[in-house]
């Protein structure tokens, strides 16, 4: 981030720090979100899909019902019925019902969707390791224990 936050909005000041840390956090998080979609663009997907199907990757074999599925992704998607009717046609998951509950609806990752996120992962990990060449360690493992009160 060339010139800081202070730079990239052309801001001299800021009210105080917490104003600071604030608007630093929003500009940080649209720059990665940015590069992220770029990074799945590439491969047909969007963040939300590759989200997704990091999640399905994570599920137990039966897969999870589309409620799980909601409410682990990162970013609140408001149809994720849809989202999953997409992968499904893209041939990435497939869907179900649960063996206990005819009324369940599962979805699990395929063969297909796996071999795409083997293929979008490593620049996943590029983009980590970009995003974060700045900090050491130690600030990394701060930022991430710093982000998680924040989430709390």
């Amino acid at each position: 981030m060339a010139g800081g936050i202070k730079g990239t909005l052309q801001q001299r000041r800021f009210r105080n720090a917490r104003e600071s840390a604030f608007v630093g956090l929003l500009v940080v998080a649209e720059r990665v979100g940015l590069q992220l979609d770029a990074v799945c663009q590439r491969h047909g997907i969007t963040h939300t899909q590759y989200n997704l199907l990091r999640i399905l990757r994570g599920a137990p074999p039966e897969g999870h019902p589309r409620y799980e599925i909601a409410n682990r992704l990162i970013a609140r998607a408001p149809d994720v019925t849809r989202l999953l009717d997409r992968l499904d046609r893209q041939g990435l998951v497939e869907r179900g019902w649960a063996a206990d509950n005819r009324r369940l609806s599962v979805a699990r990752i395929t063969d297909k969707g796996r071999t795409l996120l083997a293929a979008v992962d490593p620049e996943v990990v590029a983009l980590q390791d970009a995003v974060l060449k700045p900090l050491g360690r130690a600030q990394v493992e701060a930022l991430a224990a710093t982000l998680d009160a924040l989430a709390r």
